[in-house]
């Protein structure tokens, strides 16, 4: 599959800059993969194998309970990063699953292979460390947001983080990241709409 690396590297030069080495080495590691709209990254049950770099596209993370209840965690779109941290480092099976919204481009690193960039080429500790230190602030600042703001306030708040996703998803996608009802995300649109005009 013949998929420019430029995202990629782009996103790693926006951070530290790359000589040739370590872009070959980049080439190397990283392989794409496409999912089709629906297809599965992970499924409960499963090692989380892969760290997913969005190109284009959109993926979910999300647990469903036992009453089959979707409860989403994380939307993750173009220059993303997505994983199920817990099984990805530790090998165990995953209480997530991951699938793409839409038809979606990635290129996947297994942890073998990043702890084979870490160690040839040392500045990607720093990069994936203040990744991953930007990620757990995000879930941090939203499991706060979960239990001490209004569904209003954490509607707010889904439409200043994802901005750019709010007309590719369904609202039934956006209610279940807030933790609303589709109809009860409606009557919060409504809301913001009359307050513009």
């Amino acid at each position: 599959m013949q998929t420019s690396l430029e995202p990629l590297l782009d996103y790693f030069n926006g951070f530290i800059p790359l000589s040739g080495e370590e872009k070959q080495l980049v080439t190397k590691l990283f392989k794409p993969r496409l999912y089709r709209k629906r297809q599965y990254v992970l499924q409960e049950g499963d090692i989380c194998a892969q760290f997913n770099f969005v190109v284009r596209g959109c993926l979910r993370m999300y647990k469903v309970d036992e009453k089959g209840n979707t409860h989403i965690i994380q939307f993750t779109a173009e220059n993303w990063w997505l994983m199920d941290i817990g099984s990805f480092h530790l090998k165990t099976p995953s209480e997530l699953n991951i699938d793409a919204l839409e038809d979606t481009m990635v290129f996947q690193v297994s942890h073998e292979n990043l702890i084979d960039l870490y160690t040839r080429a040392p500045k990607f500790n720093l990069i994936f460390r203040v990744l991953i230190e930007n990620s757990f602030v995000s879930l941090q600042k939203r499991l706060l947001q979960n239990i001490s703001s209004t569904a209003e306030e954490r509607y707010l708040s889904f439409m200043q983080s994802y901005s750019h996703l709010t007309n590719r998803l369904p609202q039934v996608q956006m209610a279940a990241f807030i933790g609303i009802t589709p109809e009860f995300l409606s009557r919060l649109r409504n809301k913001q709409v009359k307050a513009k005009s």
